[in-house]
C-alpha cells in the first residue's frame, strides 16, 4: 500500500481512523487520570485542588508533552476529517436505501450515527479548548504558589467555569456522545488495524464497553461535582 492510499482508499482511511482512534483513546486515559485528581478534595479537605494543580503543572511543563500536544491536535483533525469522509462515502453508496429498514437488527443506532456523535464532540472540543487550553497556554491563568513554585490555578478556573449550568449540561451531553462514540469506535479501531480473531475481538469488545462507561462517567462527574459543590 502506498502512503497516498492511506488517505484515498477505503481500507487506508479505515486504517488511519483505527490508528488515530487508539492514539486518542490513550490520550483519554491520561487526561481522565490527571483530571480525576480533583476528587482528592473529597478525601482530604485541606487539598483545595493542590493535587490536581500539581499534576496539571507537571504535564504542562514537560517539553515532551508540549510536543505531543501538536501530534494530538493533528490526530484529532485527521480522525475527524477521515470519519466525516467515510460517513459521506457510506451514505452516497446507500442513496437508494433498503426496501426493508433493518434498524438495530443490522447495526446499533450509534454505529450509524458516528458522524453526528463526532460532530457533537468536535463542537464540545472547540469550546473546551477555548475555556481551558487557550487560557493555560496563551491568555493566562491566575497563579498560586505550591511548594514554593508558581503554578496555574486551573482548579479555580474549573470551579468558575462549572458554576454555569449551561456549561455543565454541555459537558454531560458531550460525555454521553463520547460514550456512544467509544462503544462503536473502540472495537472498530482494532478491526480496522487487522484484528479478526473472535477470541481477542470479544476481549476488546468487553474492555471497550467498560472503557466507554467508566471514562465518560468520570469526565461527566467532574462538572457535576463542582456545580453541586461536592468538590471544593
Amino acid at each position: 500500500m502506498k502512503w497516498s492510499d492511506l488517505f484515498t482508499s477505503s481500507i487506508g482511511k479505515k486504517f488511519v481512523m483505527g490508528l488515530t482512534g487508539l492514539f486518542l483513546i490513550s490520550f483519554l486515559i491520561v487526561h481522565v487520570g490527571i483530571n480525576s485528581c480533583i476528587f482528592a478534595t473529597i478525601f482530604n479537605a485541606d487539598d483545595h485542588g493542590e493535587m490536581f494543580n500539581k499534576a496539571a503543572h507537571f504535564m504542562g511543563s514537560m517539553v515532551l508533552i508540549r510536543i505531543m500536544e501538536v501530534g494530538l491536535f493533528v490526530g484529532f483533525f485527521i480522525h475527524i476529517i477521515q470519519g466525516l469522509v467515510l460517513t459521506f462515502q457510506n451514505r452516497s453508496k446507500r442513496k437508494i436505501g433498503y426496501n426493508v429498514q433493518m434498524g438495530n437488527k443490522g447495526s446499533k443506532w450509534y454505529s450509524r450515527s458516528m458522524g453526528l456523535l463526532g460532530t457533537i464532540i468536535l463542537i464540545f472540543l472547540i469550546i473546551h479548548w477555548n475555556q481551558f487550553w487557550i487560557p493555560s497556554r496563551f491568555t493566562g491563568v491566575d497563579e498560586i504558589n505550591i511548594d514554593g513554585k508558581p503554578v496555574h490555578d486551573l482548579f479555580s478556573l474549573m470551579k468558575t467555569t462549572f458554576a454555569e449550568l449551561w456549561v455543565v449540561i454541555l459537558y454531560v451531553v458531550a460525555c454521553i456522545s463520547l460514550a456512544y462514540h467509544l462503544l462503536h469506535g473502540f472495537q472498530s479501531a482494532f478491526r480496522s488495524l487487522g484484528l479478526y480473531n473472535s477470541k481477542y475481538l470479544k476481549l476488546a469488545n468487553g474492555i471497550g464497553i467498560a472503557f466507554s462507561i467508566i471514562v465518560p462517567l468520570l469526565f461527566a462527574l467532574m462538572p457535576i461535582s463542582m456545580y453541586l459543590h461536592w468538590v471544593e
